[in-house]
């Protein structure tokens, strides 16, 4: 009963025009009403996000995904199909119940169905997309618990749904299907090989994009202290070298590594599983953070299954050229 509350709460809420931060499999999205331009705006607003900048807007199901994109091709359908509801982001050619600025001014639309049940029952009980970037700074590390949010925005979201920790914890994959050959614009929860297998062919995963997209700022899901990658077997010199010169160092340490004595401020074994890794990634991030950490050694996983949505977000919290 208390859940029903909340949901039919958290509906009013959007009806009225503001702001609901809700669970999703991946992170917790700050949501509004995808065709209330006013409330879309006021996204952009409260997380210091540039305008510029496309929002993705969440349906409860594929069956109306023609009212929000137009000329939606076979190959869309069809990950549609296989993958939703889940951590799949497709971008579309805009339908005209979104507003521009719910894309940044582009004419092409990201969309997804949320698998997580919180999301989806908010989505039925609303009656409409909601448009749902995660619910933080701009820039800064998303949150997996409705407490990150709390932290992270306080009183600027009108409604915080609690639906507990997120499963998945780093975003969606974003696919470009506006072309003839899909391409992958950001990795996430969905792998590229388990898209290719659906498509039965390889996919490109661009270091730029001729569509903007959520997630591919020059510097994005960041801690307060700044992050350098090194090398798995280097992590523990530099980390050791950094601690030296001075600076208050948290290190994300491979498990490979387990058995290692690092000098530093705080240190944090990662899991092994790629999944547990990306589930864990934000909050070791903000763990750090809170252990006063100003800067933070991390190694990078190799580029496959999971590994490479974990290997882009911590390119992203690094910014260019803050590789040791």
């Amino acid at each position: 009963m208390a859940r029903t509350t909340g949901i039919d709460m958290a509906a009013g809420v959007l009806r009225a025009g503001g702001l609901v931060a809700l669970p999703t499999e991946t992170v917790y999205g700050l949501g509004a009403n995808a065709e209330d331009p006013a409330a879309v705006s006021r996204i952009f607003q409260v997380k210091g996000r540039p305008p510029a900048h496309p929002l993705i807007v969440h349906i409860g199901d594929a069956e109306p995904l023609d009212d929000w994109a137009e000329d939606v091709p076979a190959t869309a359908r069809l990950l549609a199909e296989r993958f939703w509801p889940g951590p799949l982001t497709l971008v579309l050619r805009r339908g005209r119940r979104v507003p521009l600025v719910a894309t940044g001014g582009l004419e092409t639309v990201a969309v997804r169905v949320p698998d997580h049940p919180v999301a989806l029952a908010l989505l039925s009980a609303f009656g409409g997309g909601i448009t749902a970037p995660s619910a933080n700074r701009f820039g800064s590390v998303s949150p997996t618990t409705a407490d990150d949010v709390r932290a992270e925005l306080g009183d600027a979201v009108d409604f915080v749904l609690d639906g507990g920790p997120c499963e998945v914890g780093v975003e969606s994959t974003i696919v470009d299907a506006t072309g003839e050959v899909p391409a992958i614009l950001r990795p996430g929860g969905v792998t590229r090989e388990d898209l290719e297998a659906v498509l039965g062919r390889p996919l490109a995963v661009p270091l730029a994009s001729r569509v903007r997209v959520p997630g591919q700022h020059p510097s994005h899901y960041a801690p307060r202290a700044r992050v350098v990658l090194a090398e798995p077997g280097q992590v523990v010199a530099e980390a050791e070298l950094a601690q030296q010169l001075g600076n208050q160092v948290g290190v994300l340490l491979p498990a490979a590594f387990a058995d290692a004595e690092v000098k530093a401020h705080a240190v944090v074994l990662v899991p092994g599983s790629m999944a547990a890794y990306a589930r864990g990634l934000y909050g070791f991030l903000r763990e750090l953070d809170q252990k006063g950490c100003d800067l933070i050694v991390a190694s990078l996983p190799a580029a496959e299954g999971l590994g490479l949505a974990i290997a882009n977000r911590l390119h992203r919290a690094a910014g260019p050229r803050n590789t040791m």
